[in-house]
């Protein structure tokens, strides 16, 4: 079956929000909103995507970088269409996107008990980094 990829739009936010919802594993916060998105699909043109089944989204990767790193979130793909290589295709346009900008490394972060997640990565190539620890504060 073949499927469309293509960039990522804020139009694609309701539907891309639902998916996040119901992916297990998935972290969201108020960084999650439709102001907040919009606000990093604007930063990072062209570095996000979404994988679609005719019109309904079943895919999404949201990426972009601070001019020295890559970074990926929310990478999901509809529980119905895993095992089909749409992650990886995800994946793949966005660290395409980051080589024509000249990024040569990229990082994410998996929530530690996401099995789902964690084997994705390991399976696909990603090193799980050691001795790093991520500390966050909040600023509002």
């Amino acid at each position: 079956m073949q499927y469309t990829i293509r960039q990522m739009t804020i139009r694609d936010y309701d539907p891309s929000i639902e998916l996040w919802k119901r992916t297990e594993g998935m972290g969201l916060s108020e960084a999650d909103s439709r102001e907040a998105i919009m606000a990093y699909l604007e930063r990072n043109p062209e570095m996000s995507f979404v994988c679609l089944d005719e019109e309904r989204i079943i895919g999404t990767i949201l990426c972009g970088h601070d001019g020295r790193r890559g970074f990926i979130y929310h990478l999901a793909v509809d529980a119905e269409y895993r095992g089909r290589s749409i992650a990886t295709r995800l994946v793949e346009n966005s660290l395409s996107m980051l080589e024509r900008c000249h990024i040569d490394k990229c990082h994410l972060l998996v929530i530690a008990d996401n099995e789902l997640g964690n084997h994705f990565w390991s399976q696909s190539g990603w090193q799980r980094r050691e001795g790093l620890f991520l500390y966050s504060k909040s600023i509002t």
